[in-house]
């Protein structure tokens, strides 16, 4: 099992105080210098763009109750060389960088060609970026720099093709990435078919109405009653032909959103060795796409059904880029919380009653931040997918939860602004639960 840290720089108001950037930023070296001592082997750190404060007067803002800023980190090849150039083994990955929004895929590999070029200069230069890159987390964002419908019939079919977006994306961001020259009239064009779009599923026992994929309409059960005698309408799609001129082939084409003539990024020269590609999108096709040109890792959400998680992994198996080697479960790191009582002179029972009560503090923060309002339900469901309790609790936790050859992306700063806090956690994790989990592994067979 290995084990990575995620830091979020998220700058939000706790206990009623708000740091100032710079004593975020400052925090984060703090903490990022704590886990490169104690041994972790990947800091990921999320990306963000633009106010989320301000963009909460806008007609439609996406978080309207977050207050402060979600994220401080807006140029990841930036900062990774900074984290770089200020420890002595710990690996830097994005979580993640957009490649839709903020000049496009272009901009985006010529970016990351920059820094790897500068980064490799040192031929004993051995540690890699791992470039997470998706669509973006919030749609204010990408709006901002042009990401919206051209004409009615892309408003229409707006849901669906946003991912076709990021698909072709994708395409132009990898081969360019991989030293081709490339026209737009070699990138697929972006089409949607009716598969790919969601329909609405009605109970007919209880009435109640949701959105689900295509594929899974034949067998939905309904959440609210669990009846399986439910009716379907693919609405959206019925929308889309309409749009389009109301003949249904099963498929409607769009016009690229990148047009360009024949290019090249440069640098051209940088070491490809020192690049680790994670693709954050739960999109199976995608993630096969994304491996047609290069080994293409996979990000994984906190919130990931197990059902989906190990679905990856058979997927993946096949269709990896040779590249890479063969597929690992390290290949797609999972995501947890982490609620750590590290005082020693604790018992176990007050240690989980400590980080239990830490735990529902902060993720009761976060959704009355996202949502407005406190709904103890997803506190509670919240803290069932984290890792809370003293040394012990969540060494059993690990064990139970995760498979053996897990890659774990730990969340210690959490609506937490302590860096010396953060720093310990780090530090007693490695030192106290890491070994209870390998000798826990042991006890079962497993390796550590």
């Amino acid at each position: 099992m290995d084990y990575d840290v995620f830091f979020s720089i998220s700058r939000t108001p706790v206990d009623g105080h708000t740091p100032s950037e710079a004593a975020m930023f400052q925090s984060f070296l703090r903490e990022v210098r704590a886990a490169d001592a104690a041994g972790y082997g990947v800091c990921w750190v999320a990306e963000s763009h633009l106010s989320t404060e301000v963009q909460k007067g806008n007609r439609r803002p996406v978080v309207p109750h977050w207050k402060g800023e979600i994220g401080l980190n807006t140029n990841l090849p930036l900062l990774a060389q900074w984290v770089f150039d200020r420890t002595e083994r710990i690996e830097v990955g994005s979580a993640v960088m957009n490649i839709v929004a903020m000049g496009g895929p272009i901009a985006a590999a010529e970016k990351v060609a920059s820094m790897l070029a500068l980064h490799g200069l040192d031929p004993q230069e051995s540690r890699r970026l791992h470039l997470g890159f998706s669509a973006g987390r919030f749609d204010f964002m990408n709006e901002a720099t042009g990401i919206v419908p051209r004409s009615d019939l892309e408003r229409v079919a707006w849901p669906a093709l946003k991912n076709r977006i990021f698909r072709e994306a994708t395409e132009v961001f990898l081969r360019l990435l991989g030293g081709e020259t490339l026209c737009s009239d070699q990138v697929t064009a972006p089409s949607v078919r009716r598969e790919d779009v969601w329909v609405r599923a009605t109970c007919r026992g209880c009435g109640h109405s949701w959105d689900l994929p295509f594929f899974a309409a034949p067998k939905a059960r309904c959440s609210r009653c669990g009846s399986e005698d439910t009716a379907w309408d693919d609405v959206l799609w019925k929308a889309i032909v309409q749009a389009a001129g109301g003949s249904d082939s099963g498929r409607v084409d769009f016009d690229r959103r990148w047009t360009f003539e024949s290019l090249r990024i440069i640098p051209e020269d940088w070491r490809r060795d020192l690049l680790q590609l994670v693709i954050g999108s739960h999109d199976p096709a995608v993630q096969v796409l994304a491996n047609q040109w290069a080994p293409v890792q996979v990000f994984n959400l906190s919130i990931t059904r197990p059902a989906v998680i190990e679905a990856t992994h058979t997927r993946m198996a096949e269709a990896y880029h040779p590249d890479g080697g063969a597929w690992r479960r390290g290949h797609m790191p999972r995501t947890t919380f982490v609620f750590l009582d590290p005082d020693p002179s604790h018992d176990r029972e007050t240690a989980d009653r400590v980080a239990r009560a830490r735990a529902e503090k902060a993720l009761g923060a976060y959704w009355t931040a996202l949502q407005g309002t406190l709904d103890p339900g997803r506190v509670e469901q919240a803290a069932d997918n984290a890792l809370i309790g003293g040394p012990d609790t969540i060494a059993e936790q690990i064990v139970a939860r995760f498979h053996p050859e897990d890659r774990l992306m730990l969340w210690f700063d959490f609506f937490e602004h302590d860096a010396g806090r953060v720093s310990e956690d780090l530090a007693v994790f490695m030192e106290e639960v890491v070994p209870r989990v390998a000798a826990l592994h042991a006890e079962a067979g497993h390796g550590g």
